[in-house]
């Protein structure tokens, strides 16, 4: 029975290092990845990556087929990914479920060439185009210690620097179990 798992928020020293390469598909990997479609689902989510449940390795998992216009896409297991190729660029807003209550709008590849490993460990290749290749980018970027609002303004992040720092002291409040840390040197 997969479980709900707390996520992870802004100032945890796990959201900024790049994940570990999966080698091995046992139980151990097959159990994390259903705890985090079900904890995606549970927090309302359309895509999480490893780090924003506390685990270092480079596995990420997408749905966005709870939102109406979307609902013919396929759940994607994302293990080991990584662009190949991008095209053109598209700017819109972003949210994340370990930066609760920031939205900002991001500039990102309209369409990525993506490479990744299925459940054998098979290579796979495919192209991600719109609202997917967004949510694919946003979460490869967590795999990579990277947030959205890296991608900001320095204007813009002087505007949510307060709100950020509520984060990270832990107040703040969500439909979904957070993962409450201590300080961290890291970020701001």
């Amino acid at each position: 029975m997969p479980k709900q798992l707390p996520i992870t928020t802004y100032g945890m020293e796990i959201l900024r290092i790049k994940t570990k390469p999966v080698t091995k598909i046992d139980s151990k990997i097959i159990n994390l990845v259903e705890d985090m479609f079900y904890t995606m689902d549970r927090s309302a989510g359309i895509g999480l990556a490893a780090p924003q449940i506390n685990s270092g390795v480079s596995i990420a998992v997408i749905d966005i087929s709870a939102l109406e216009e979307y609902k013919k896409e396929k759940p994607l297991v994302l293990i080991n990914p990584s662009i190949i190729d991008s095209n053109g660029e598209h700017e819109r807003e972003e949210g994340c479920l370990s930066i609760p209550d920031i939205r900002a709008e991001v500039i990102r590849s309209k369409e990525i060439f993506l490479r990744y490993y299925d459940f054998d460990l098979k290579e796979v290749d495919i192209e991600l185009k719109g609202f997917m290749a967004r949510v694919a980018q946003h979460e490869i970027d967590h795999l990579n210690g990277k947030l959205f609002i890296d991608y900001l303004s320095e204007e813009k992040k002087k505007e949510i620097k307060r709100l950020l720092a509520k984060i990270k002291k832990g107040k703040v409040e969500t439909e979904y179990p957070l993962h409450i840390h201590s300080r961290s040197k890291s970020d701001l």
